[in-house]
């Protein structure tokens, strides 16, 4: 595999990366919205959530694009490692998605999870990335 799959791979992960970066952080502002009682905090997080929900979208998308790209070289295709990523991300985009309901939710003012349970849904993208990190790298199966 020449430079082009190389540069694919570099910008694979540079996305994968930045989206990850707005999975970790939208929970963290929908924690602050469960807890927020003032009207001009609860606007200012809504502005800042629906923001960073349209600019992760697109990190998604580009992500995604780049891995289908990856996966045009035949890049593990078959193996089981490469399935169990691809079902966790699936996961991911389980996850985002419940992330977008979520924050409608919250701008209909119909959310009623307490912050706590938001600080462990918090948690879920660290997992799913160990795990895909970990099938990538370490290739168990």
């Amino acid at each position: 595999m020449g430079s082009e799959f190389l540069w694919i791979k570099a910008a694979h992960i540079v996305f994968v990366t930045s989206w990850f970066a707005g999975l970790f952080y939208l929970p963290r502002i929908y924690v602050n919205l469960a807890s927020a009682e003032e009207a001009a905090t609860r606007i200012r997080l809504l502005l800042m959530a629906r923001k960073l929900l349209r600019f992760m979208s697109g990190l998604a998308v580009l992500a995604l694009a780049f891995g289908m790209w990856l996966l045009s070289y035949g890049v593990g295709i078959g193996a089981g490692w490469m399935n169990a990523k691809l079902a966790l991300v699936l996961a991911v985009l389980g996850y985002h998605a419940w992330c977008a309901v979520l924050y409608g939710k919250f701008l209909r003012a119909e959310a009623t999870r307490s912050h706590v349970w938001f600080r462990w849904f918090n948690e879920i993208p660290v997992l799913l990335l160990t795990a895909i990190v970990i099938l990538v790298v370490v290739k168990p199966f």
